[in-house]
C-alpha cells in the first residue's frame, strides 16, 4: 500500500520573511531502488511571458521533455552552460517554441542569452518521488511505496548547504508518513550575474534587443 510523505521546511533565516517557498524542490532518494522505483519521463513546458520564465523552478524526471515556448512578441534563445545538462535552442521568434530532452539527473541553470535578468532553474531527478513545496513551506509526496528513503531538498537562495541528512521509512499499511522538519538558511542570498552563452558580458542594450545574437565580432 502507498503512502503520502508529508512535511514543512523551515527557513530559520531569510532577508525577506513574506516570500514564497514554492520554489523549493524535495524529493525521496530509495535506500534499495526496485522496480517499483521505475521513473517515468514527462513532457512538460518552461514558458517564456513578459520576459520571464514560467516557472522559475521546474521539477522533472530523468527522460523528461521541457518546450520552450515563446510566448512574447520578441526573439528568445534558452541555454544552459552549467553541467547538469548542457544546451542551446538558438534564437527563435514570437509564437514558436524549441524542446530539449534531460538525459541525466541534475540541476540545470537556465538563462536567455538575449535578456540577462531571465533565468531558471530545471531539477531532473532520478526518483518518481518529488515534489514542490507550497507557498507556506508544506510538501506532500504522494504514492510512496513502503521502504527506506532519503530526504533531500534544493533551494536556490540557500546560502548553506541544507541541514538534510535524514531517513524517511514508509511503513507496510500506513497511507500517511511524517517527514522531519527541514531547515534551511537564505540569509545573505544574492542573485549572481552571468555571462551569455558565448561567455561574454551581456551588452548595455540587451535587455530590449530583438534579434541580437552575442556572437563574438
Amino acid at each position: 500500500m502507498a503512502a503520502t510523505v508529508s512535511g514543512t521546511i523551515e527557513i530559520s533565516r531569510r532577508a525577506q520573511a513574506h516570500e514564497s517557498l514554492s520554489d523549493i524542490v524535495v524529493w525521496l532518494q530509495p535506500s534499495a531502488p526496485g522496480p517499483a522505483d521505475s521513473v517515468q519521463p514527462q513532457h512538460v513546458e518552461l514558458l517564456q511571458k513578459e520576459k520571464m520564465f514560467h516557472p522559475h523552478v521546474l521539477a522533472v524526471s530523468v527522460g523528461s521533455v521541457v518546450d520552450f515556448p515563446n510566448a512574447d512578441p520578441i526573439f528568445h534563445n534558452a541555454f544552459s552552460s552549467f553541467a547538469g545538462q548542457i544546451f542551446d535552442v538558438g534564437l527563435y521568434p514570437p509564437g514558436t517554441s524549441r524542446s530539449i530532452r534531460f538525459r541525466r539527473p541534475g540541476i540545470v541553470r537556465v538563462f536567455c542569452n538575449i535578456h540577462p535578468a531571465m533565468s531558471a532553474v530545471i531539477v531532473v531527478l532520478d526518483t518518481p518521488y518529488f515534489t514542490k513545496a507550497g507557498a507556506d513551506g508544506s510538501y506532500h509526496i504522494a504514492s510512496v511505496p513502503p521502504g527506506s528513503y532519503e530526504l533531500r531538498v534544493f533551494d536556490e537562495r540557500a546560502t548553506a548547504e541544507p541541514d538534510v541528512n535524514m531517513t524517511v521509512t514508509v511503513d507496510q499499511g500506513r497511507n500517511v508518513a511524517l517527514a522531519p522538519p527541514i531547515h534551511l538558511s537564505e540569509l545573505g542570498y544574492v542573485r549572481q550575474p552571468h555571462k551569455n552563452k558565448y561567455g561574454l558580458d551581456y551588452p548595455a542594450s540587451s535587455a530590449d534587443a530583438l534579434t541580437y545574437s552575442g556572437a563574438p565580432q
